[in-house]
């Protein structure tokens, strides 16, 4: 975790999307091939001996390194989307965010009961968006699910592992 490489080449973008915040650019990491295998690497090790059979990529940054990862476990992949981008029938949440609500969706034979689903997206802040994709997928009823982020942000106040139930494996590759 919070390997020097990854940290050294993360960009960080000021008052993006609006003054005051931060903004975590991963395109910079995967841009660069060494950062690409070192993330591949290292979260290839901590989920080769869970059995996974499914990744679920939050869109749009969740697709790359889920679809990735899919790859590395010998798992499917699965998109987890706005609303109209998938094209066959959807199950779908709806869920609060800061400023109104948004909605998010899969497809309706993406996952079934016997598959282990990994949750993947790059960056844990208030949880809002993943909380939602982990409650649309645990509507499928899974044996299990884990969730992932390349990045947690642990600014005071933020707290994103806090709106998952405690029984869920949280694992992050960069802790800042």
């Amino acid at each position: 975790m919070n390997n020097e490489t990854l940290l050294k080449n993360l960009r960080n973008i000021p008052d993006f999307p609006v003054k005051g915040i931060q903004f975590k650019d991963v395109s910079t990491l995967f841009k660069n091939p060494e950062c690409l295998d070192i993330m591949t690497d290292e979260l290839k090790e901590i989920y080769q001996d869970k059995g996974i059979t499914k990744v679920v990529g939050i869109e749009s940054r969740g697709f790359m390194e889920g679809c990735i990862l899919a790859h590395e476990l010998h798992a499917g992949f699965v998109m987890c989307r706005k609303p109209g981008k998938l094209p066959a029938e959807t199950r779908q949440l709806t869920y609060s965010k800061e400023y109104g609500t948004d909605t998010i969706e899969i497809h309706t034979d993406a996952i079934t009961e016997n598959d282990i689903v990994l949750l993947h997206d790059d960056l844990l802040a208030t949880g809002g968006s993943m909380k939602a994709a982990y409650d649309l997928v645990k509507s499928f009823n899974p044996k299990k699910i884990y969730i992932n982020f390349i990045i947690e942000l642990t600014i005071e106040g933020l707290n994103g592992r806090s709106v998952f139930p405690e029984d869920v494996e949280i694992s992050t590759l960069m802790k800042i």
